[in-house]
């Protein structure tokens, strides 16, 4: 069995410390270099829920796309939510490693992950790496699709391949409106609508889009109508999971390692349930109206797997996470 050291040096190989931002918190957390490691975990956040599958699971080494500190911290007390998951590793002899940014503009990375489980064909990097000479790396990813989409049902196929949640995905501009070329990014995206706009596409598909952004973005007429599909966080970063673990899997294979390597399907995202509105819009309403027929709350969430393929809060910059 392999120790720690030499799977994190693996792993380190995929996604090097150092092309992470510089205000990110990327490498390993918790664990002991000299201990084996035989099964792996692989999850979007370093929470109670997956720390506690991966005790379950007898894990040696759970791997998270989002820190545990990202703001860093004076204290791991068992009273705080995050110094109960820093106890609970420990007692478990379960190490944490984390890639984040570095995870981000890989090749292949997040992105790219996200690419595949929408089936849609990567023709660049959305923001390049200036210190990549082949231009594979970056920010988020343009691709094409096979066939052209409508608007509507590019949102569609996204709610039915991405992980279900209680947001589902939400889409800005005419529904109706083709789609042939969409960009993507996994995590928080509207820092890039730049970028968005001068790559061209017809949508962009990312998460935690706000309003005024948001508003501002469909509205701008200069670069043509351009849609936005808004999906959960968790949803656009979970198929990385999937990716990651098949990349280890490799490596396990190449050094004869036979880890066992699996993907937590415990649904993280924050948000568990969701209203639709059924109250007609203002200017609809008949006056004096106050009253509000009983909103129909969407299914519930179900655990993630549908992602077809495998090919927060905001961080201080504002760059995806």
């Amino acid at each position: 069995m392999p120790r720690l050291s030499e799977v994190i040096a693996a792993l380190e190989e995929l996604w090097p410390a150092e092309r992470a931002e510089s205000w990110d918190a990327v490498g390993t957390v918790v664990g002991e270099p000299g201990q084996e490691v035989t099964r792996v975990l692989f999850a979007v956040d370093p929470v109670q829920e997956t720390v506690d599958e991966a005790v379950k699971l007898d894990a040696d080494l759970l791997v998270t796309h989002h820190p545990l500190y990202l703001r860093g911290t004076t204290t791991v007390a068992a009273s705080t939510s995050k110094g109960r998951v820093v106890h609970t590793l420990i007692k478990n002899d379960i190490a944490l490693h984390v890639a984040h940014t570095n995870a981000d503009t890989a090749d292949p990375g997040v992105s790219d992950a996200l690419a595949g489980a929408l089936d849609l064909r990567v023709v660049r990097p959305l923001v390049p790496d200036p210190a990549d000479p082949a231009g594979r790396r970056g920010l988020g990813r343009v691709c094409e699709l096979d066939h052209p989409l409508t608007v509507r049902d590019l949102a569609a196929r996204a709610a039915e391949r991405l992980p279900a949640t209680a947001q589902g995905i939400r889409v800005a501009g005419d529904p109706d409106a083709l789609v042939r070329t969409v960009a993507v990014s996994g995590g928080s995206g509207d820092s890039l609508f730049d970028h968005v706009r001068a790559a061209g596409v017809d949508a962009f598909l990312t998460a935690d889009l706000r309003h005024h952004s948001a508003s501002e973005f469909v509205a701008d007429r200069a670069h043509g109508p351009l849609a936005l599909l808004d999906a959960a966080h968790w949803a656009t970063e979970w198929p990385w999971c999937e990716l990651a673990a098949a990349q280890l899997d490799a490596l396990s294979d190449r050094h004869g390692w036979g880890l066992r390597v699996h993907v937590s399907k415990t649904v993280t995202d924050p948000w568990t349930a969701h209203a639709a509105s059924s109250r007609p819009s203002p200017a609809t309403t008949p006056p004096g109206s106050a009253s509000r027929a009983p909103s129909h709350p969407s299914p519930a969430t179900t655990p993630p797997g549908s992602a077809s393929r495998a090919p927060s809060e905001s961080d201080p910059s504002g760059a995806p996470n």
